[in-house]
């Protein structure tokens, strides 16, 4: 595809007034939103008010006055409509770690004479440390993790399954799951199922209420926007509110914390998976990102996602210098998550080289590059000045300077 034909995809893309609303630096390519997302003007307007008028001025009569004791609730209800999710179902809280670990000791009670979670031996690893951490605490004669690979998971379900736990979009490949076929084999096993969103949402429809989902998590800092560290949320589907305790019984999942009593009483509803006080300042942030989406269709954020995706590696592919690469997502839309995943020996080397001149992408062990595209800020120039980079990286062999081989903490 010609560079013409690109700017006529971003004359045409009717996402495009949403660039403006985001702070991007100068002269960078930002290809790494499925790991941060990008600053939302709106973000930074709701912080100040938040900190000056609302902390500063009002103080601790805030939590009434500017109702931040209701944010879990309120900025829920607002990502409860993305991921296809009725009232009443959804909580902004914690972390996806300890959502997840919320979930699965509920999931383990729903279904008593089963101790089985099972999962993909190649999910998000703190979805398996959560599982294996639960097996440690509970002891494997209450709880089991087994892992499968992507095509062993229907002949692993069995009688012995109490929760499937997925990720919808792998972390690594940029592969996407059939949702609702896995969900209703759950079903017909007799286990629950508990999906990770964490690489979804915000980038395509989720249909949670549509495929009958027993839960789910999410977080709140990749395609919604949220900031570093932003907090994730909760699903559980209104059918098994109610029927059992959740392990972290904190305050703010009582039923009157302040009623202050030395005794415990849960919640009702999915209000008793809140543990404790909630962080108003990434609530705040969550909650100016969200209000993007506002006047967006999911299905217009996916049709572009494809688009972009597409674009990229139908251009990797016709590039000789690159055929060293081996593109680990799928081909196929119906199995492709908003990123896209080049193998390469070097692949660390190479990210860092790519960072060096503006565009901005990750690395995952042992030898991806990611480049992930977010539909509400990301264009098709984005695309063409990604693949023109790359090509030069690797035809100057300027991945091999030593100083592209340190690693820092986070990479």
């Amino acid at each position: 595809m010609s560079t013409n034909s690109l700017e006529a995809l971003d004359s045409a893309d009717a996402l495009a007034p949403l660039r403006a609303q985001f702070d991007l630096p100068a002269g960078v390519t930002y290809l790494d939103g499925n790991s941060l997302g990008a600053l939302p003007r709106a973000v930074r307007e709701a912080l100040n008010q938040t900190v000056d008028t609302e902390w500063g001025s009002d103080l601790i009569a805030s939590w009434n006055k500017h109702r931040w004791i209701d944010l879990p609730v309120t900025v829920g209800e607002a990502i409860a409509p993305l991921v296809g999710a009725a009232p009443g179902q959804l909580v902004c809280c914690d972390s996806i770690s300890v959502n997840l670990f919320k979930l699965l000791a509920t999931a383990l009670a729903l279904r008593p004479g089963r101790r089985v979670i099972l999962s993909q031996g190649d999910n998000f690893p703190t979805d398996l440390y959560m599982a294996q951490g639960l097996e440690s605490l509970l002891g494997q004669q209450r709880c089991e993790l087994r892992t499968a690979s992507s095509d062993g998971l229907l002949e692993a379900l069995d009688s012995d399954v109490a929760v499937m736990m997925l990720t919808e979009v792998n972390f690594r490949t940029g592969e996407k799951h059939d949702m609702r076929a896995l969900t209703q084999a759950a079903h017909d096993a007799g286990a629950l199922v508990l999906w990770d969103l964490a690489h979804s949402a915000g980038a395509m429809p989720v249909a949670l209420d549509a495929c009958n989902v027993d839960m789910a998590v999410g977080c709140g800092y990749k395609f919604f926007n949220g900031g570093p560290g932003a907090p994730a949320f909760l699903y559980l589907a209104k059918r098994h509110q109610n029927a059992v305790q959740q392990p972290l019984t904190g305050w703010m999942g009582h039923r009157n914390g302040f009623e202050f009593s030395p005794q415990y009483t849960p919640g009702v509803g999915v209000s008793q998976y809140l543990g404790g006080t909630p962080g108003v300042l990434g609530m705040r942030a969550l909650q100016a990102a969200l209000s993007l989406f506002e006047s967006v269709s999911m299905s217009a954020v996916r049709d572009k996602s494809l688009a972009l995706t597409e674009t990229f590696m139908a251009r990797v592919a016709e590039q000789p210098s690159l055929v060293a690469f081996k593109c680990l997502t799928p081909v196929s839309p119906e199995q492709r998550g908003s990123q896209v995943s080049l193998a390469h020996p070097e692949a660390f080397a190479i990210s860092q080289a790519l960072i060096d001149r503006g565009i901005i992408v990750d690395f995952r062990a042992p030898d991806i590059v990611r480049f992930g595209f977010a539909p509400l800020y990301n264009r098709f120039a984005d695309v063409a000045k990604a693949v023109s980079v790359l090509e030069d990286v690797m035809e100057s062999r300027h991945y091999e300077d030593p100083k592209y081989q340190v690693r820092a903490k986070v990479t």
